[in-house]
């Protein structure tokens, strides 16, 4: 009987937790304007100088072209959004936010062995997370300028996300 209890008492304690872990996973805050231009400012400078030091420090001449393909992808994008951003009243910063810039700050002063392997991976990871922004932006945003903005964008951060999965093999 005390045995049962016992085991009767841990089924229920697992199951405390394990609905106690589901509840973490909050639904996302709807995106609004101006967050979504915050962030897509910073990763559009970002990925400009992490281009420049790719295109700079690869030995894989792929990855060089990759490198190369952002800066001139993503600063005509950079360009596309202050206009989007102007029209919707919203102020684009011109400062890239400390986590971007941590990951230049890597880069710039690499120290590992394999730059074409670390930057590659590094770029899937910041495309899959472009990829969901642009998304939702495609989907959340209430202004039409803003919200077509990242339609049209949305593409070519999709081709650059599969160009980086294959280089990163």
């Amino acid at each position: 009987m005390l045995r049962t209890l016992k085991f009767a008492a841990a089924v229920a304690l697992l199951a405390g937790v394990i609905g106690a872990r589901a509840d973490d996973k909050k639904p996302a805050q709807p995106l609004d304007d101006a967050t979504f231009v915050r962030m897509a400012a910073s990763d559009g400078m970002h990925e400009v100088e992490l281009g420049k030091i790719g295109a700079a420090k690869a030995k894989n001449d792929d990855v060089k072209k990759f490198g190369q393909m952002m800066v001139k992808d993503h600063s005509k994008a950079n360009e596309e959004l202050k206009t989007a951003a102007k029209s919707a009243g919203i102020t684009v910063p011109e400062k890239i936010d400390d986590k971007h810039q941590k990951h230049i700050d890597t880069f710039k002063n690499y120290k590992g062995t394999d730059f074409d392997a670390d930057y590659m991976k590094h770029m899937v990871t910041d495309h899959t997370e472009a990829v969901d922004l642009f998304t939702r932006a495609s989907k959340e945003l209430k202004n039409k300028e803003l919200k077509d903005f990242a339609t049209k964008t949305l593409p070519t951060i999709q081709k650059h996300l599969e160009e980086a999965k294959k280089l990163s093999k």
